[in-house]
């Protein structure tokens, strides 16, 4: 939902904003758990819930559940004449809550840069917040609970769950975890013809960029407009300022005293990823280099080289596309 961060801006202006948001779909469903449609007083609408299929009916139901003042959960399937009449007919099944306006926590989730998971109760009794930190906003939430909400943004995967078996719990159904996760950020060393393919490539994915060089006539706008930063200086001085659990370093210099440095702040930090280009040869020695360095097993397991899934391609295009591809890959751990 932190694209729709402008939209709603917007439409504030018109009044109070509802919305839907996907609980689960199973089958074709063609929009995740968390996909958002928001509804502004005026009519106008931005995001989407099914990419089409049921979003007439859903635009029924928000505005019912506005002027209603309390949320609806919406159930549509491929077996229902309901489902085919609203035109789901992709073999797959979408539920949806129906909100009357969007939430103050969601509010927060959506335009903060750190991460968070909101935890709503599907009966509309309650709402919490867990910061990415642990910490949470409101009171009464089983500490069981959070471990897993941290687990599903980490995952950056929203999801409905069956509410804990807890006699202090008090909700007897189903809680969703609406999960914000943090913006990945694409922290490249070096800044060649490899980086300058990447940086669009990310952007577009949704990651932030920022490169990193010494050389000042390397890192240049003309080089790389898309980037969302450029760090000029000794690159292990300056990536040392950003690492953490958003991170994916990529280290393309193919220069050592360039590239060593930043391998290994890298690996023995938070960072998500940890990618070297170069040569099956050239990483069986950094590994060997790093275990007698002291580097554990676990710490050196860590460092994906060479860079890239093996597509075949050996252009700086090609090679972009491959990172890109396991960049991915680890995001949302499908290796």
């Amino acid at each position: 939902m932190r694209d729709l961060v402008p939209d709603l801006a917007r439409f504030d202006a018109a009044g109070p904003v509802a919305r839907a948001v996907v609980l689960g779909t199973w089958g074709s469903a063609p929009r995740p758990a968390g996909a958002v449609l928001l509804a502004a007083a005026d009519g106008r609408m931005a995001g989407s819930v099914s990419g089409g299929c049921v979003e007439n009916a859903v635009i029924e139901e928000i505005a019912a559940a506005r002027a209603r003042g309390t949320p609806k959960r919406l159930r549509y399937e491929v077996s229902d004449e309901t489902a085919w009449s609203v035109g789901l007919a992709c073999g797959g099944t979408i539920e949806v809550l129906a909100e009357p306006s969007v939430s103050a926590e969601v509010r927060s989730a959506m335009s903060e840069v750190r991460g968070s998971v909101v935890v709503t109760a599907l009966d509309g009794s309650a709402r919490w917040r867990i910061l990415e930190d642990g910490l949470v906003e409101g009171a009464g939430l089983p500490t069981g609970i959070v471990s897993t909400a941290l687990l599903a943004l980490r995952a950056e995967r929203s999801e409905l769950v069956p509410s804990p078996a807890d006699s202090r719990w008090p909700i007897a159904d189903s809680v969703f975890f609406e999960v914000f996760a943090r913006a990945p950020e694409l922290l490249i060393v070096g800044a060649g013809h490899v980086a300058q393919e990447l940086v669009p490539l990310a952007k577009r994915m949704g990651f932030r960029t920022v490169v990193f060089d010494s050389r000042a006539a390397f890192l240049t706008s003309e080089r790389f407009p898309d980037a969302d930063e450029m760090a000029l200086g000794w690159p292990a001085d300056e990536i040392a300022k950003r690492l953490g659990p958003a991170s994916f370093v990529c280290v393309l210099s193919h220069d050592p005293k360039l590239d060593e440095p930043c391998v290994r702040l890298a690996l023995r930090s938070a960072a998500r990823y940890v990618g070297v280009i170069g040569s099956k040869k050239n990483q069986e020695k950094r590994r060997a280099a790093l275990s007698k360095e002291g580097f554990t097993d676990a710490e050196i397991a860590r460092l994906n080289g060479p860079i890239g899934l093996p597509l075949g391609g050996k252009q700086p295009n090609e090679i972009a596309l491959s990172v890109m591809a396991e960049l991915v890959q680890a995001r949302y751990g499908t290796a």
